[in-house]
């Protein structure tokens, strides 16, 4: 008996997966653990495994397309087993149910071009829609023989059938033409068969003269995917947590003595580089460990104070920002710490991260001390209390001891979270990073 392939729910959040790419084609076999298809959660990128062993049958969704959880995007079975044309349907969802009759003998009155359902979306199966989207053909223009107008395989097939023979544009080129009153079927298309591309409504638009301004064609790109997830999250945090933030100047002088005293020994131990972001992450979590009160959640009404010292370190990516996390800070030497933060941050830009990995911070350290940067105000990653921006080592006259001299400086910025902590208990705490940073060796003691 076939078995069904799922959109897997990785974390409390997720609602939906993009499916990113199959790494199987139908008809290829599948063993049980083996990489079966790619998607994009709220938090990372992750390949999915097979559950089960056998032929794939059939696959519903394709690259790019948005699947709820638990939705069957496949099946898995014996070679030349029947399985459903379209995807079983999922409880509130807009899928079929598998051995619902989806080809009517005629067209019922109520069938009309692109019905749209209540929230203004046009209805169509996944098969429908992937040959539409593949075709460049405008679902609004389809006449849908389904159920409510609902648009089916055989419609798109049917439609680009009846188009073969007439002028054929891309959606956009038709849009933008309708914009610059132009008409779109007097135009020479560069696209396969002719086909009207956007590229060919912009070199059709009339010169204007020297007197005028050249009007600039905007590009736009929706806010998807993880960039939507940070906006959204970063928006929240913004709105929700009353935000202060506390700044202070660090003389690294003995951090970056001891740095340069321990290169040797961590290399040889680790194979990599001892960073500054290593000592810091060790610098908060001997902190926060003495200040249990920072080293909380805010859940609803409830402070969630944590047994273990997580911190978690901001890394930028394409398209968006994620936070790995190292775990029990406390009782880890900087030689564990710095193996960890590099092979972390290593397979987060190579979005190879498993979800575990993403969970349980309980601090989070944001460091652009890379770029030519002094402060920062950074945005909390809730439902943390705090969070400590870092910027760059810099050569800086400073007094000591009654005398001006020239220190390597680094400005640290602490935000936190109003409702759960004030203002002395946190200026405390960031005191004491900076004298931790200051008199770095005791931290390895």
């Amino acid at each position: 008996m076939a078995k069904e392939i799922f959109m897997p729910k990785l974390s409390s959040t997720m609602e939906v997966g993009t499916l990113l790419q199959w790494l199987k084609e139908e008809g290829e076999p599948v063993d049980i653990g083996e990489p079966l298809f790619e998607i994009m959660t709220d938090k990372i990128n992750i390949e999915v495994e097979a559950y089960d062993r056998g032929i794939l049958l059939k696959k519903y969704f394709q690259a790019d397309d948005q699947v709820p959880v638990n939705q069957v995007i496949g099946y898995i079975g014996e070679r030349g087993e029947a399985v459903p044309e379209e995807p079983p349907i999922l409880s509130g969802g807009a899928t079929e149910p598998s051995g619902q009759k989806t080809e009517p003998s005629a067209i019922s009155e109520d069938a009309v071009k692109g019905k749209s359902n209540e929230n203004g979306k046009v209805r169509a199966t996944p098969a429908a829609r992937r040959l539409a989207k593949e075709a460049q053909a405008d679902l609004q223009s389809i006449l849908g023989s389904g159920p409510k107008g609902r648009i089916h395989l055989k419609d798109v097939q049917q439609y680009l059938e009846t188009e073969k023979e007439q002028p054929k544009a891309s959606p956009l080129a038709r849009k933008m033409a309708e914009r610059e009153n132009i008409d779109w079927k007097t135009l020479q298309g560069s696209g396969a068969g002719g086909k009207v591309m956007s590229r060919d409504v912009i070199h059709a638009v009339p010169a204007q003269t020297s007197g005028q301004k050249q009007e600039q064609h905007e590009v736009r790109k929706k806010l998807s995917g993880l960039r939507k997830v940070v906006a959204d999250r970063m928006v929240q945090s913004a709105f929700t947590a009353p935000h202060v933030t506390l700044t202070s100047d660090v003389d690294m002088t003995k951090a970056i003595e001891m740095r340069i005293a321990l290169l040797p020994t961590v290399e040889a131990q680790t194979g990599f580089r001892l960073t500054y972001t290593d000592i810091l992450i060790k610098a908060v979590g001997t902190a926060l460990s003495r200040f249990p009160e920072v080293n909380v959640h805010l859940e609803h009404d409830e402070i969630i104070y944590k047994k273990n010292v997580n911190v978690g370190v901001a890394v930028a990516v394409q398209d968006g920002l994620i936070v790995p996390v190292i775990k029990q800070v406390e009782q880890k030497g900087l030689a564990v710490i710095c193996a960890e933060a590099k092979d972390l941050s290593k397979r987060a830009r190579e979005q190879k991260l498993r979800p575990d990995e993403l969970k349980g911070s309980t601090f989070t350290i944001s460091n652009l001390g890379m770029y030519p940067i002094d402060a920062f105000t950074p945005i909390i990653n809730q439902p943390e209390i705090a969070i400590l921006g870092v910027g760059r080592i810099q050569e800086k006259p400073v007094v000591v001891n009654g005398n001006i001299a020239i220190r390597p400086i680094m400005t640290v910025s602490l935000s936190f979270d109003h409702r759960v902590i004030d203002g002395a208990p946190a200026a405390e705490f960031l005191a004491e990073v900076k004298r931790i940073l200051e008199n770095p060796y005791e931290m390895i003691l």
